[in-house]
């Protein structure tokens, strides 16, 4: 009698403890068959690709628009930043020279260093600075533009061009050009004033020079004679000008207030092929190394050993991998 009440009970809470422990499970579902997923593929296709409707491509021509904006502004601060830099350590120094005879003049020398250092990172800003631009304009001369004017064509060439900018990205500007920029807008002027100051502080302090060879004499710093200092001076502010003469025919940059008609996309096309150009010339490099290493693998192989030089491991009959020519198994399957 108890033997059966205890089959009885043991029936459903060994259930209950197989429910509890997971090894009832569940049958596997059915996969799908292929003309299900026939039927599927399509429709999921056909919603991705589905074109916006005009409030929604509206919206978000605006909040993008509105996107580069805000990046070409916080470019543009930052460039307005680094010429401010540059302004107050030129008149720091000009202050510190000037404000006592007995001052040495070498340090509007390393200002001009100092200077030359923030027209570097202000071209490299500037770089950036043009991605956004460029993008802010394109945007205003195609598609605001043909908004607001009845009389505009509609031209679908500037989403083209921006689509290809926004999947490649790259500099619209060289950074010759971007360096002549700057120094033609505001870091020529400044090096001219620190060339100037120069001469008058060596001139002047502590009296008058008499001739040509007192000034020279003076503008000495430590071992360095004063020609070679001067000679320096005058060969860096040259190059300076000659530069910022030699890359006003430069032209890439959209600028930010350029007129439609002179506005051109041959910019983002030269620049993407030049990218899809170097990206297709490093995978073939790639794809010939690789092509290299293996051929040097497989002579090493061949000619190390009386076994056939294809380089690669042999399975024998007892389920294991051995290299050509050897006898050790290195790797066994288990």
């Amino acid at each position: 009698m108890k033997t059966d009440l205890r089959s009885r009970a043991s029936g459903p809470l060994s259930a209950r403890i197989e429910r509890a422990t997971g090894n009832l499970q569940r049958p596997p579902a059915a996969a799908p068959s292929a003309e299900t997923a026939t039927e599927k593929t399509p429709d999921l296709l056909t919603n991705l690709r589905r074109r916006m409707s005009p409030s929604e491509l509206n919206t978000a021509m605006v909040h993008f628009y509105r996107g580069e904006v805000q990046r070409s502004n916080t470019w543009r601060n930052r460039l307005d930043t680094t010429t401010n830099w540059a302004v107050l350590t030129a008149g720091a120094t000009l202050s510190f020279a000037f404000s006592a005879p007995s001052n040495p003049p070498f340090v509007i020398l390393i200002n001009s260093l100092l200077v030359f250092y923030f027209l570097i990172m202000e071209a490299r800003r500037y770089r950036y600075y043009e991605i956004w631009s460029s993008r802010v304009r394109v945007l205003e001369t195609g598609y605001f533009a043909q908004l607001l004017s009845s009389d505009s064509k509609i031209d679908e060439e500037w989403a083209a061009n921006l689509a290809d900018d926004l999947i490649t990205p790259h500099f619209t500007i060289s950074e010759w050009e971007a360096v002549g920029r700057r120094l033609r807008r505001n870091y020529l002027w400044i090096f001219a004033l620190l060339a100037l100051s120069w001469n008058l502080k060596v001139y002047l302090h502590p009296t008058p020079a008499r001739d040509f060879d007192m000034f020279i004499s003076r503008a000495g710093v430590g071992v360095v004679p004063g020609s070679v200092v001067f000679a320096v001076g005058v060969i860096f502010n040259a190059v300076m000008l000659i530069f910022a003469l030699a890359t006003v025919r430069l032209k890439e940059a959209t600028g930010e207030v350029l007129p439609n008609h002179e506005f051109s996309f041959d910019t983002f096309r030269r620049v993407t092929d030049w990218t899809r150009a170097a990206t297709e010339r490093r995978r073939r490099t790639t794809v010939q190394r690789t092509k290299r290493a293996r051929a040097r693998v497989r002579s090493r192989v061949g000619t190390s050993s009386a076994a056939p030089a294809t380089g690669e491991w042999t399975k024998t009959e007892s389920g294991a991998w051995k290299k050509p020519g050897s006898e050790s198994i290195h790797e066994t399957i288990t």
